[in-house]
């Protein structure tokens, strides 16, 4: 007869051992094409990832553009370097956050009322740290210190740097940032500073870019002339340009601001609001500054942090926030706005000072603005 056919068999098969014969070999079977398949799909995996390029780390990328900046003699480049360095450690940390004592409060305030946490004086530290030894930054103001450092060198820049943005969220495990810019000092390299080397209007920094810690980390940074985006690559220990000459929408269906500030806001925010939802446009709002401006950037949308009756100057600090991201979004043809004038083009007269900010899309910010001029 040959091979059984069992599905055909006239008799049911009552032999138990035959039974069981049956059904190991069709899992066998079934197993065999299984392995099969994984180890086809694993060799296709292996050969795609061979023929992938390595890809432009950041490193390579800040030498081919050191040529630009001639005159920095590569003091610059090195900062950069620094900045990066320190944020790899700080990603390592927030990583470690859940399996070691770095979360929660510390009891103190910084200067703009913000109950400080372990987590902001770490990155604080770190920053701090690789910046002073790498020499090439003079000094450094935080959002965590009540004035700036002094670093007592000849380094020929000074750096605006929020360590840790958003640093509540940790314990809940949503996405946080590092917010920096780069101006070069005014007074002679060698001397002590003083504070009009950090009193400058965020178009005269020359570098501004942020840390975004998520679902992977990036790095984004501009020195004016385009945007760039590199995700950390943690087995190579990394960044990697993966988002080249990034551009943000002209316009978009996101509008992102804390709903519980709107009937403290002018009454032309509200205004503002009630006309995007009745476009359709989606409420997203992380609460977590560096997110929710990347999210607009890449996906086009508006977000909102309006002076209200609590902060009638505003909330967030000009200096080492909002020049940062306004200079980053206006490289990507975006647009930032204190409701009146160009957040660029504010004269700061305080380390800490704070402004309405309005930054995204240029054509939603524009809607915004010839609402409030009405």
């Amino acid at each position: 007869m040959g091979k059984r056919d069992f599905r055909k068999a006239e008799k049911p098969i009552n032999d138990q051992q035959t039974l069981q014969g049956l059904i190991y070999f069709r899992l066998d079977s079934f197993e065999c094409r299984i392995a099969n398949f994984v180890m086809i799909l694993n060799l296709n995996m292996e050969r795609s990832r061979i023929a992938l390029p390595i890809g432009i780390t950041l490193d390579r990328f800040i030498k081919s553009k050191q040529s630009e900046y001639p005159q920095a003699a590569g003091e610059f480049s090195q900062l950069l370097r620094d900045i990066a360095l320190a944020s790899k450690v700080v990603n390592r940390e927030i990583n470690q956050a859940g399996l070691v004592d770095i979360m929660g409060y510390i009891g103190q305030q910084n200067k703009a009322g913000d109950e400080q946490q372990k987590l902001d004086m770490l990155a604080h530290i770190r920053f701090s740290r690789a910046l002073s030894k790498g020499g090439e930054a003079a000094g450094i103001i935080s959002e965590e210190t009540e004035t700036f450092t002094d670093f007592k060198n000849r380094g020929k820049y000074v750096v605006a740097i929020d360590p840790l943005d958003g640093s509540t969220n940790i314990d809940v495990n949503v996405s946080i940032g590092t917010i920096f810019s780069i101006y070069k000092r005014k007074t002679k390299p060698g001397t002590k500073l003083t504070k009009k080397d950090f009193l400058q209007k965020g178009s005269e920094q020359v570098a501004a870019g942020y840390v975004l810690y998520g679902s992977s980390t990036m790095l984004v940074y501009t020195t004016g002339k385009g945007l760039n985006g590199f995700t950390y690559e943690r087995t190579l220990g990394e960044y990697v340009l993966s988002h080249p000459q990034m551009r943000c929408p002209a316009s978009g269906k996101i509008y992102s601001i804390n709903d519980a500030g709107i009937p403290q806001a002018m009454p032309e925010i509200a205004q503002y609001i009630e006309g995007c939802r009745a476009a359709g446009f989606t409420s997203r709002y992380i609460g977590s500054l560096v997110a929710d401006i990347h999210r607009n950037l890449i996906k086009g949308g508006i977000f909102l942090y309006p002076a209200t009756s609590k902060y009638s100057k505003g909330k967030l600090r000009l200096l080492y926030e909002c020049n940062a991201l306004a200079m980053i979004v206006e490289q990507a043809g975006g647009m930032a706005t204190d409701g009146s004038n160009r957040i660029l083009d504010l004269e700061p007269t305080g380390l800490h000072q704070t402004t309405p900010f309005y930054v995204g899309s240029k054509r939603l910010v524009e809607g915004l603005l010839k609402r409030i001029k009405k």
